[in-house]
């Protein structure tokens, strides 16, 4: 204990205290190092980020949001910068922001090197499973100084989802399909969220292709032929027509058993606060005997 005492008041009086820009720093998902002072003001290029820092109580510190990120209502009054993957750069420069929280990935590559390039601080992200998204809340605690917060979070939100899991265990797995998109028919595979939530629910993706999404055609989904099908709706698949409506889709097992599901999509597709949600709603429709109405 008195060595490493020492050694840290040696270090001290060499190098000087720390510098305050160093005091909260994560690797992101693009492999960059991203340093805050622990509470900036932040520009939010994703709803789903925007809905984690209002939880952990950083919601204060954002100053500029996306066009449609509305789910937070105490937010609506904070300025729009455009799209999360065209977002207008110089508002978001005027914005002066200490931190831009954006998503990862190959559609939105562009908008995060040409913010970084303009000299703002940017975190990217992309979680491909639930354990990634908890990961994301924590390591968005460490940059807006709300550890602990992000912590009871990730972990409340892992005890429900663990909850659902255990109940489900031993029950047989549920084929289904997901669909992402009606027009053209685009189905989650295996690589992603999605998937995640599915088998934490205890379905099984009928969908065995190691991709986030694929488009597929009927005859494709026929051969399938899943005991469930669930449709997402939401910005990606507004007012999908029922599938008693599109042609062969009559056909399908699930439908002809009544076992057709909608959910939201900004509860299924997104890594936010309503993941443990979206598996309990699921497992529900699944494993009705085994998961009941509420969290426990």
């Amino acid at each position: 204990m008195k060595r490493r005492l020492f050694w840290g008041l040696l270090a001290l009086l060499l190098l000087g205290p720390l510098s305050p820009a160093l005091a909260a720093c994560i690797v992101d998902d693009t492999g960059t190092r991203v340093c805050t002072d622990g509470s900036p003001r932040i520009v939010s290029l994703y709803g789903a980020y925007t809905e984690v820092l209002w939880e952990i109580g950083a919601g204060d510190r954002i100053v500029g949001r996306t066009r449609h990120d509305d789910t937070v209502p105490q937010l609506r009054g904070v300025p729009s910068v455009g799209t999360g993957l065209r977002p207008n750069v110089e508002y978001v420069l005027a914005l002066r922001p200490g931190l831009v929280v954006a998503r990862a990935g190959r559609a939105a590559a562009r908008a995060v090197a040409t913010l970084r390039e303009r000299g703002l601080t940017v975190a990217a992200f992309d979680p491909r499973s639930i354990d990634d998204a908890l990961g994301v809340m924590e390591r968005l605690g460490v940059l807006t100084g709300r550890v602990a917060q992000a912590r009871e979070l990730a972990g409340r939100l892992r005890a429900e989802v663990d909850r659902v899991r255990t109940a489900v265990a031993d029950a047989p797995r549920v084929r289904l399909v997901y669909e992402i998109r009606g027009q053209p028919l685009t189905v989650a595979g295996t690589d992603g969220l999605i998937h995640d939530i599915i088998v934490a629910a205890g379905g099984e993706n009928a969908v065995r292709v190691p991709k986030k999404l694929l488009t597929l055609d009927v005859e494709a989904l026929l051969r399938l032929d899943p005991e469930v099908y669930v449709i997402q709706e939401g910005p990606m698949n507004r007012n999908p027509p029922p599938l008693s409506e599109r042609p062969l889709f009559r056909e399908l097992r699930a439908v002809r058993a009544g076992r057709v599901l909608t959910v939201a999509e900004r509860e299924f597709a997104r890594p936010g606060p309503g993941l443990a949600r979206a598996v309990r709603t699921l497992a529900r429709f699944l494993h009705p005997d085994r998961v009941p109405d509420r969290a426990e």
